[in-house]
Formats: C-alpha cells, sequence, structure tokens
C-alpha cells in the first residue's frame, strides 16, 4: 500500500506530463506549414495574425537559356587598354561595374533570324486566311496570341493560296517576274508593343495613366540583301546579294543587313515567344530579351581580362603557330588569308574565356546604347548605359547607336575591345549583326556550380 507522501508525487507527475503534451501540440499547430488558419485567417497570416510572407508565385524558373552563357557581375576599366592613336577622347578610361547577364555564344545567324521572318509572315497570313482560335478572331486584331499556330504551320505558299491572301502579302502584278506569284519582303511586318519604363518613371509622369506609355510600332523584318552591292562601289558582289541569306550554305553564318530597329524587333519577337511557351507550362515568366548596353558588350568581350587590347589578350592577332585569331582585314587587304574572304560561321576560331565567339571581327555588332563621343565622362559608374528612343523626325545625330567588335573588312584597330564605332539605327550594312543578352539568375547545376 503506497503512502501520501507516493500518491501525491505520482500525480504531480502525470500533470506535468499533461502539460509537456499540451504545449507540443500547440507549437506543433503553430509550426505547420504555411501559416494558415482554418478559422478564415489568410495563407499569409498565422492563427496569431502575424504575417509569414507570401511567395510571389509558385512556379518554377526556366532551365538555362539554349545557346546563352551567364556572364559574372564585375568590374573592369572601360576604355582603351592601348594608347589613343587618334587622340579623339571618346573612350577614357574609368572603372565601372556590371551586374551579372546572360549573352549569346554566338553571333544571331541566317536561320535564326529566318526563323523570326517565317513567323512574321506565317502570322501575317493565317490572319489573313482566318485562322483564329474559337473566339479569338474579334479580339485578335494586330496580336498572334489569338492565331491557330497549329493551321497556320500548314500553310502553304502555292499559287492558290497567294492569291487568297492578295495585296496583303503577295508582289503586285506589275513587280513579278514572268507573272509569277510571290511573297513581298517589304510587307513581312512585325508589330511591336513595349512599355516605356523610362518615360512611366519620370517623376513629372506619376500620375499619367498608363496608356501614354505603352507605344506601338510596325517594323519591317525582311534583311536588306542588297548592302553587298550597296556598301562597295565597283566591286562584283552580285552573288552574296543572290545567296548569303537564302541559301543553306550561309545558314550558320552571321545575319547582315539588319537595322537596329530590325535587331530590336528581333529581341521583342524572341521575348514575346518564350513567354508564351512559358505560360502553357506554369512557368515564371522570364526578363525580356534585349541587346547590350555598350558597357556590358566590352565587359563581356574582354572575358575578365581587364587591361587586354583584344578578347585572347595582348598584342598579337596570330597565334604561335601563325595563325590569325579573328575574321578582319589582314594587312592591306589580304581578305582570304584569315579562312574567310567575307564573314565566317559563327563559331569559328577560339571563344574568349566567357565562352563568346568572334567578340572581335566577322560582323560588328549592335548595342542598345546611343552614341555620344563625351559619354564616358558623364556614365554612371554603376551599369551604365545611355538610351534613347529616336524618332524618323528626329536629327541624325540622335540616331547614331554604338557598334562594338570590328568585322570582316575592317583593319585590325577596329577589333580592339575598346574601339567605339557608331552607325544610325535606321541603316543596314553587310557587315553589320547582333546578338542578345537576357538579364537572369546564374542558373546552379547538380554539383553546386554554375551551369552552362
Amino acid at each position: 500500500m503506497s503512502s501520501p507522501f507516493n500518491r501525491t508525487q505520482m500525480m504531480k507527475n502525470a500533470f506535468n506530463t499533461l502539460v509537456v503534451v499540451f504545449f507540443v501540440l500547440l507549437i506543433s499547430s503553430c509550426g505547420k506549414k504555411g501559416g494558415g488558419s482554418s478559422k478564415g485567417g489568410s495563407a499569409y497570416l498565422n492563427d496569431f495574425g502575424q504575417n509569414m510572407g507570401l511567395a510571389p508565385l509558385a512556379k518554377k524558373s526556366m532551365p538555362n537559356p539554349y545557346g546563352m552563357v551567364y556572364v559574372p557581375p564585375g568590374t573592369f576599366h572601360l576604355g582603351a587598354s592601348d594608347e589613343d592613336m587618334n587622340y579623339n577622347l571618346t573612350s577614357r578610361n574609368r572603372q565601372v561595374s556590371i551586374p551579372g547577364f546572360w549573352m549569346d555564344k554566338y553571333e544571331v545567324t541566317n536561320n535564326q533570324y529566318r526563323a523570326f521572318v517565317t513567323w512574321t509572315r506565317d502570322s501575317i497570313a493565317a490572319k489573313e486566311l482566318g485562322y483564329f482560335k474559337s473566339g479569338g478572331a474579334n479580339a485578335g486584331g494586330d496580336s498572334a496570341i489569338a492565331i491557330d499556330w497549329i493551321k497556320a504551320k500548314t500553310i502553304k505558299y502555292d499559287a492558290a493560296n497567294l492569291e487568297k491572301l492578295g495585296p496583303k502579302l503577295v508582289l503586285a502584278p506589275d513587280n513579278r517576274l514572268y507573272g509569277k506569284a510571290e511573297v513581298d519582303p517589304s510587307k513581312i511586318v512585325y508589330s511591336m508593343e513595349t512599355f516605356v519604363l523610362s518615360e512611366a518613371s519620370k517623376r513629372e509622369n506619376q500620375k499619367r495613366p498608363r496608356k501614354d506609355f505603352i507605344k506601338r510600332e510596325k517594323v519591317a523584318v525582311y534583311p536588306d540583301t542588297l548592302v553587298w552591292m550597296r556598301d562597295f562601289s565597283y566591286a562584283y558582289n552580285e552573288p552574296m546579294t543572290k545567296r548569303y541569306y537564302a541559301h543553306p550554305a550561309f545558314g550558320n553564318y552571321p545575319v547582315v543587313g539588319v537595322t537596329w530597329k530590325q535587331a530590336t524587333a528581333f529581341c521583342h519577337w524572341r521575348t514575346h515567344v518564350q513567354n508564351v511557351a512559358l505560360g502553357k507550362k506554369n512557368f515564371a515568366i522570364e526578363s525580356d530579351y534585349r541587346l547590350p548596353s555598350e558597357a556590358e558588350w566590352e565587359y563581356a568581350a574582354r572575358g575578365s581580362r581587364t587591361a587586354s587590347m583584344y578578347p585572347w589578350g595582348n598584342y598579337y592577332l596570330r597565334n604561335k603557330k601563325g595563325c590569325l585569331l579573328a575574321n578582319f582585314k589582314p594587312g592591306r587587304g589580304n581578305f582570304a588569308e584569315d579562312g574567310g574572304f567575307y564573314t565566317v560561321r559563327v563559331d569559328s576560331y577560339w571563344p574568349n574565356d566567357y565562352g563568346l565567339y568572334n567578340m572581335s571581327g566577322n560582323v560588328a555588332e549592335w548595342t542598345n546604347t546611343l552614341y555620344n563621343e563625351g559619354s564616358y565622362n558623364f556614365f554612371s559608374d554603376m551599369s551604365p548605359d545611355l538610351r534613347y528612343d529616336a524618332k524618323d523626325s528626329d536629327a541624325p545625330y540622335q540616331k547614331r547607336k554604338t557598334i562594338r567588335g570590328g568585322s570582316w573588312k575592317d583593319v585590325k584597330f577596329y577589333l580592339q575591345v575598346s574601339t567605339r564605332a557608331f552607325e544610325y539605327q535606321d541603316t543596314a550594312k553587310s557587315y553589320i549583326g547582333f546578338r542578345c543578352v537576357i538579364d537572369l539568375a546564374p542558373k546552379m547545376d547538380k554539383k553546386g556550380g554554375l551551369g552552362k
């Protein structure tokens, strides 16, 4: 028979056990994932009305962008790495910092640009033939989202369909050879809509409606193949005019004859088709593709060699075997010595340390930056850029866009990563192409390193 003392002790132990169980249950209920309450609470509030946080969306990010490499953030000296041989002071050396971004490892090819032109042509033809999704015809307008792309991909540009398309897409009768109906390249026009953040962010525009900052523009996207003849007087370049963009042998060569506006339209289209695909897969919508800024281009071209003249280093244009390291104009015009008379494939020569090909030579490249001789004096030291959306009515100097890298027809000075040049945004050349960048976080591979 137990004593009163033992019975009292047993009751105390039982009470303490119940208290511990009660607090364990209380802590467990408050620590549920999601922090939601079953009694009318919100997903981001716990049972006591305390803010648990709310994720913007529960969607996955897309995998590493195809054909691009990650350029990590860093600081470098923007400007000349050698003497200013022209003494024009347009590229004064200064230290700037660049955030990380993804960049096309190759220049945009004829094949890649042809996909854009074909998509634009097919979207116009589908609208004309009435190939809309159910209930989308009225809402479609100039938007290609309502197009039934399953039907659009089956369009054959034979005589019967071309007659149906008529003046919207086909050459007028007096412009035809032997009366043959063909698609009129000048009528392949891309409709572009953008929200102009630079205007919307101005303090004086804070109370204006959103529609005031939506820009709608139409851009004829077919490249100008006549540049091969227009750029060189008293020269026989008709074969390049006829074959360079159209013949499959040049499919992986850089697209040329493209204006700055057309390059910008390509970036817009690339963003649009990607976001449509991501939306269908319930992935997060990512940043826009765009042309690189002048500072981003130089930073990427240097490939972490912050004081070098060329992407591969200093001072020479040949390796130890005497082979040229880029496609340019050697000597006084020995165009064939470097292995290509005109342009070469975009994967020719060795890449720089970031994995980028032909950052010097082959074709010069459009950037997003307005060309100004004194811009290095007032650039920000953090992600510097100078942009201006020039109108057709603006003065010529306001339409100058910076081009970088030098080309197949340029002498070695233009191959230096710091050399600046410009061209007008509405002008196409046989020696200017482009590549795109996109602002994404670095992706990680299974081993915890940066994905390639």
